[in-house]
């Protein structure tokens, strides 16, 4: 019995161990079969990811069909020659920059002199074809009749050319009479019929025309060169500036204003235009709102019960009222009506109180130099107070530009000690008419002590270059890291952004603009802190003045320099917008298959643009907020300067400070190799080379 029952226990044990074994074995093919599944799942998101990059290629080239066969209207033959621009665009962003511009007495002469009578069907034919360009449509009715007057007649015989591909221009035209046909590389891309406008990119910039047109038959043109359309369009806001200024200073309330709140007052009010009988401001009701008359007269009448309305007075131009609702009184007391066409400048209470509160509270965003960089430079400065050209050695080539190269070099005294030095080609300057934006960079870098702009610490000289010796920033630049990566996440794009305000705020503080914010022009030290590097966009400005230099990158620059209405600071808060949008899609607001394109998407605004998912509401708040089309009404430009954007909602718990005394952690710490071995290093030449210290002699 004992013996029956020892072997019932180990017939039980067997069972139970087999038991075992087979769960065992039945869980380890589990394993197996799932790992096979995660395998098989990799394998099917890397097949996915590979789709997803050949669709994202097919629509790029689909996309550029489309350009290449787009129908003839509106800036139709930049569109045909979308594809080699798109594959330009990829490779390198250039920063285009025109020749410097001023209102001279001579130019003023020959455009006033240019005036040349057309015929009313002429005129109807030209404005027509302003009217249905998508970039020159945007102008004041006013511009569009003064440009039209200086714009003069020419023939162009059949068989001949109106433009040469692989040609500069400085003139747009519209067609009359005959047709044109436009090739490229020549191969025909399309028509130009009667009423068509062609190259007015080149009224902006001087660009390199990417097609030819000839004559089909013989054909009447009227031609429109760059200089009389940035004169009329200078000459046109100067006056408009001049005069509102002048209405706004006439007012005794407004007289203690310092001359930059006037000229911001100047361009928040707008020009509102009243017909005959029109109600300006009617009795009784509520309002918030001030009134210049700059046009025309009005009667200030007033109803009383059990009788009719009674003429108290007329006003003219230069005469104000409502200005009571300023102050808070928003029951108006008479009636304001129209006596003819009227027009007026208006404000808001709101806009009013902002721009007053704004030069109460804060009339300077200056930063102070830290402590840290001060010494830093100081000790810089010690080092090549004494140094020549012949004192550095060239360890290799950095980077290639239009006008030169960039090296990197040590001193041969302290081969630890690295420098970048930027070599440019005095004769390419020269051609390129740069000379001027050159000098104007070296001027400002040589006094721009901030921890985030690279420092300018040197510039020599001889007969065939310049030679400007900067700091070395070798973490790369953030375009580098944003192609790697495709797009930043929001932690590391505050970072960069926080860096390039402080910048900004920096400039601005001295009356400069820096007009250039993109990816290229943004680098990293060795800590990973971003810095701005020099530009020949940068250019100070006096307080209340305005510049009309078309100059910045296309998708960057803002609606008031391509539509010509001059620009101060607020252009870089534009700018620093599409940046932030850039760092957080991969990709800008502003984009198209050709220069046109992508200058009327700006002009149309943010508004229009789908934002990506990725991008969180908050960011999306603040590129709105920077991108507004009003320059006064975007963020940084308000009561509390670059303060307001320190104090959005996209920067909450952000450490300025820390920023500031270096100590938060960069997103990035690049991985800086440091060649110190000078054995084969080049040298520059050892012609005695001076320091250039005098900035006319050039």
């Amino acid at each position: 019995m004992l013996e029956e029952r020892e072997d019932h226990k180990t017939s039980k044990s067997l069972q139970i161990m087999g038991t075992l074994r087979d769960l065992q074995f039945a869980l380890q093919l589990k394993i197996e079969e799932l790992r096979q599944r995660d395998t098989l799942i990799d394998e099917l998101e890397l097949e996915l990811d590979t789709k997803d990059e050949l669709i994202r290629r097919l629509q790029e080239e689909l996309d550029r069909y489309r350009a290449t066969v787009s129908l003839p209207g509106p800036s139709a033959v930049s569109a045909a020659c979308s594809a080699q621009f798109e594959d330009k665009q990829r490779a390198k962003r250039r920063t285009v920059i025109s020749e410097p511009f001023s209102l001279d007495p001579v130019t003023l002469a020959m455009v006033s002199q240019r005036s040349c009578d057309k015929s009313h069907e002429s005129q109807r034919l030209i404005q027509a074809a302003f009217l249905k360009n998508e970039l020159l449509k945007n102008h004041d009715e006013g511009e569009i009749r003064a440009i039209i007057a200086c714009m003069y007649p020419t023939t162009i015989n059949q068989g001949c050319y109106v433009i040469q591909e692989g040609t500069s221009g400085a003139q747009a035209y519209v067609l009359e009479e005959g047709r044109l046909e436009v090739t490229k590389d020549g191969q025909k891309l399309l028509t130009i019929e009667p009423q068509d406008m062609f190259g007015e990119l080149a009224l902006l910039y001087n660009c390199i025309h990417t097609y030819s047109v000839s004559a089909q038959t013989d054909s009447k043109l009227w031609v429109i060169d760059s200089k009389s359309y940035q004169t009329i369009l200078m000459q046109t806001g100067l006056n408009s500036l001049s005069h509102s200024m002048e209405l706004l200073s006439s007012v005794p309330f407004l007289q203690s204003l310092p001359e930059d709140a006037i000229m911001k007052m100047s361009d928040l009010m707008e020009e509102t235009h009243y017909n005959e009988g029109d109600y300006i401001i009617r009795q009784g009701a509520t309002g918030d709102t001030f009134y210049i008359i700059s046009k025309g007269q009005v009667k200030v009448t007033e109803m009383k019960p059990g009788h009719e309305e009674i003429v108290l007075s007329k006003l003219t131009e230069r005469h104000w009222f409502g200005e009571k609702a300023l102050w808070g009184e928003d029951v108006q007391t008479v009636n304001v009506v129209a006596a003819g066409a009227v027009t007026c400048l208006v404000i808001d209470r709101q806009t009013f109180k902002d721009i007053i509160d704004g030069f109460v509270f804060d009339c300077s965003h200056e930063v102070p130099q830290s402590h840290e960089s001060k010494v830093e430079s100081d000790k810089d400065c010690a080092v090549l107070s004494s140094s020549t050209l012949s004192d550095f050695n060239i360890i290799c080539t950095l980077a290639a530009g239009e006008f030169g190269h960039v090296d990197l070099v040590q001193l041969k005294s302290n081969i630890k000690c690295l420098f970048a030095m930027k070599v440019l080609k005095k004769k390419l300057i020269l051609n390129n008419g740069q000379q001027e934006h050159v000098l104007r960079e070296g001027r400002i870098l040589m006094e721009a002590y901030c921890p985030f702009i690279v420092r300018l610490h040197k510039i020599f000289r001889d007969p065939e270059c310049l030679y400007s010796l900067t700091e070395a920033c070798l973490g790369g630049d953030l375009c580098s890291l944003l192609k790697d990566k495709g797009y930043l996440d929001e932690c590391s794009t505050r970072f960069y952004i926080a860096c390039v305000v402080e910048a900004l705020t920096f400039l601005h503080g001295r009356g400069v603009i820096y007009r250039d914010i993109k990816p290229e022009n943004i680098v990293l030290d060795e800590h990973g802190y971003a810095k701005l590097i020099g530009s020949r966009c940068l250019k100070k400005v006096e307080v209340g003045k305005k510049t009309w230099t078309f100059c910045g990158t296309l998708g960057y620059i803002a609606p008031e320099i391509i539509l010509n209405k001059g620009h101060s600071v607020s252009t870089d808060f534009w700018s620093l917008g599409v940046f932030l949008f850039e760092l957080l899609s991969g990709g800008l607001p502003f984009s198209g298959s050709d220069p046109l394109k992508i200058l009327t998407a700006t002009i149309c605004g943010i508004d229009q643009i789908d934002f990506p998912k990725n991008i969180s509401k908050s960011a999306s708040s603040l590129i709105k907020k920077l991108c507004r089309s009003n320059p006064s009404e975007r963020l940084g430009t308000l009561r509390n300067g670059a303060k307001d954007i320190q104090m959005h909602k996209w920067f909450e718990g952000f450490d300025w400070d820390g920023l500031c005394k270096r100590t938060l952690n960069p997103p990035v710490i690049p991985k800086v190799n440091h060649p110190l071995d000078s054995s084969a290093c080049g040298h520059y030449t050892e012609d005695p080379v001076e320091l250039c210290t005098n900035w006319d002699d050039f």
